[in-house]
């Protein structure tokens, strides 16, 4: 999968009534910057009245992405799987990036272990840290759209 952080700019409806300019980030899976963008202004449609734009799309280096019905956020761990260097004995660690959708640290950990449990290979979660995505657009293709 090819995820994409696309940050995007609109007026946002604040509780007291008043509009406020915001830009926000959103994760979407495409093929391509083109499709991402395309992609993310699909996505947000129906949410946003108004002009929206794209204001920034960067390729979002994530392994892996653990959903998890429970989590109103988006956390992201870095993980490194542990090898072993069957010559000099000496340890080897591989750093990855995942992102974990939970309430709070404690349980992003655990979605990270829950998602892992299948994995043969060692791990270490070396820090994980909210991040300011709102929400998450995986490609489905039953949501594909027939051209």
């Amino acid at each position: 999968m090819n995820w994409f952080e696309c940050k995007v700019s609109y007026e946002k409806m604040m509780e007291n009534g008043a509009p406020k300019k915001v830009t926000e980030p959103y994760l979407v899976d495409a093929l391509s910057f083109t499709e991402a963008e395309a992609r993310i202004l699909e996505e947000m449609k129906p949410f946003i009245s108004g002009e929206m734009t794209v204001a920034d799309i960067k390729r979002a280096r994530i392994a892996e992405l653990f959903f998890n019905e429970n989590g109103d956020r988006y956390y992201k761990a870095k993980v490194q799987f542990i090898t072993l260097d069957e010559k000099s004995g000496a340890e080897k660690r591989t750093s990855v990036q995942m992102l974990a959708q939970a309430s709070d640290i404690k349980e992003a950990i655990a979605v990270v272990d829950q998602g892992m449990k299948g994995t043969m290979a060692d791990y270490a979660i070396a820090s994980v840290a909210e991040t300011m995505i709102m929400d998450v657009f995986p490609f489905s293709a039953e949501g594909k759209k027939p051209e």
